[in-house]
């Protein structure tokens, strides 16, 4: 965690809560980042403008941060082609058993006070620090 700073964190959390707010009060939809997704692939009808403007600012945005002289921490993955694959179709599969993902029901539901998104987030970040805990044990890292 060399690279963590509270205020930035804090900042991008803050606006997370804003855009999740924003979108919530301006339109009555949820920013759950899989059905925004889901919905865009799923269906060519007139709400696609919208989806794809979100999803082009949560992959544009960091870039134009970094353009602009914001420090942009680079990414390095250690792990082979096959697992990231493997874990990216786990998460897909979880994400549609659990009705959704971690930001639809963390951020959003829970804000909502939803039951059923707050016992999805209790069971992400048990199971979370389980496997955590069980890799980190078992490959000593």
């Amino acid at each position: 965690m060399e690279n963590f700073t509270p205020g930035s964190a804090l900042l991008g959390g803050a606006l997370i809560g804003l855009a999740a707010a924003l979108l919530m009060l301006g339109s009555g939809r949820i920013a759950g980042i899989s059905g925004i997704l889901g919905g865009l692939l799923a269906r060519s009808t007139s709400d696609g403008a919208w989806r794809l403007a979100f999803l082009a600012g949560l992959i544009g945005m960091p870039a134009l941060y970094n353009a602009l002289g914001g420090g942009v921490a680079p990414i390095t993955l250690d792990a082979s082609t096959g697992l990231l694959i493997g874990g990216g179709l786990l998460v897909g599969v979880g994400t549609r058993l659990g009705g959704g993902c971690t930001s639809g029901h963390g951020v959003c539901g829970s804000a909502r006070l939803s039951p059923r998104s707050m016992a999805a987030t209790g069971v992400f970040l048990a199971l979370g620090l389980l496997v955590a805990s069980l890799v980190h044990g078992v490959a000593g890292g």
